[in-house]
């Protein structure tokens, strides 16, 4: 049986070849989108984690998101350095969700205002990195160059330096300017700010503000992201099901040019079960060479989305026992075609 069935897999080869890269392109979607839901993991570690803290002070009522933009003195980051366990402190702003202006395009960014020097000063990959008032270091995906002039607010800058993996919140290109001109942009110049940022682990904190660890900084910004996430795993799944649908397509048309063939082998005495292993295996074997395609094809299909796509190693192992269910459920839409054909038309 499994002679006949891999005969008939190269007699038809342009049928199934056409499934396994319609098949092939779906699964690449399904691998690209396990790849966003861990950018939004990836993006925040490399952006979070780049700041260089142990932990981080934030309001109480900010429950651990930065994007929070809950605000307090800056003074009380003269108390929070003196505090016990605490070698380092440096301000922070982050103003989510900026307009920014070049060129006459506008695109919307994330606002890092940062110690110069300080913890969350990022390193540059071209350029310089911040020294004073009026500059700006800006991720690559904000389209800016060197030497460019954007606008934020009602505040100007000069690009000074670029950066390269920052983002936050889904893509969001970061930039990062001096906590003083942070302030001007989003409190109108009060010296307030959002976070301090700590090497070392403070034993006090002044009222009202609580202490959190970068790894819970970066779990409660993914878990911000709750909503998007959700959405993108449904479509993981949906994409699933068109590649089980084309597979299926395949095979019934496959099955109803078979008739005469299903009729033979059970002339022949051919079981049901033989039959419908004989399905099953043309519908693996689709599906594990459409997966392994699409294991090819989405390394190069991660630039149609702007935010960055990470695949998990656990997609590239996962992906062929989806395969293999999407390849057996295919299967079972032939087997009508199969058990109903007539021996008796074997010989007619």
């Amino acid at each position: 049986m499994a002679a006949v069935t891999l005969a008939d897999l190269l007699y038809r080869y342009r049928q199934f070849l056409i499934a396994v890269l319609g098949a092939g392109v779906v699964m690449a979607m399904a691998l690209l989108l396990a790849g966003l839901i861990g950018g939004f993991t990836a993006e925040t570690q490399n952006t979070v984690g780049g700041v260089g803290a142990d932990h981080w002070v934030l309001t109480h009522g900010s429950a651990g998101r930065i994007a929070a933009v809950g605000v307090f003195p800056q003074s009380e980051e003269a108390a929070i350095a003196k505090a016990p366990g605490v070698t380092r402190a440096d301000s922070l702003v982050v103003l989510p969700q900026e307009i920014i202006r070049a060129d006459g395009t506008t695109s919307t960014v994330n606002v890092f205002g940062v110690t110069v020097g300080g913890l969350g000063s990022p390193r540059v990959t071209s350029g310089r990195s911040l020294s004073g008032s009026g500059q700006a270091v800006v991720n690559t995906t904000a389209g800016v160059s060197v030497g460019d002039h954007i606008e934020i607010g009602t505040s100007a800058f000069r690009v000074v330096g670029l950066v390269t993996g920052k983002t936050l919140l889904g893509g969001g290109p970061m930039v990062y300017v001096t906590v003083h001109d942070a302030q001007l942009l989003g409190f109108g110049g009060r010296p307030l700010i959002t976070a301090v940022a700590i090497s070392g682990s403070p034993a006090t904190v002044p009222a009202g503000l609580q202490v959190f660890s970068t790894a819970a900084i970066e779990q409660s910004t993914i878990d911000s992201l709750s909503g998007a996430v959700s959405s993108i795993k449904n479509t993981k799944v949906l994409m699933f099901a068109v590649a089980a649908i084309i597979v299926a397509a395949l095979l019934y048309v496959s099955a109803l040019q078979r008739l005469s063939d299903f009729a033979v082998l059970k002339a022949l005495g051919a079981s049901t079960a033989a039959l419908l292993a004989s399905l099953a295996m043309q519908a693996v074997i689709v599906s594990l060479l459409a997966a392994a395609f699409a294991c090819i094809i989405c390394n190069f299909m991660g630039g149609i989305f702007q935010q960055q796509v990470a695949i998990p190693t656990s997609a590239y192992y996962t992906l062929p026992i989806a395969a293999i269910i999407v390849g057996l459920l295919s299967s079972l839409v032939a087997l009508r075609q199969a058990t109903s054909a007539d021996p008796a038309a074997a010989f007619g």
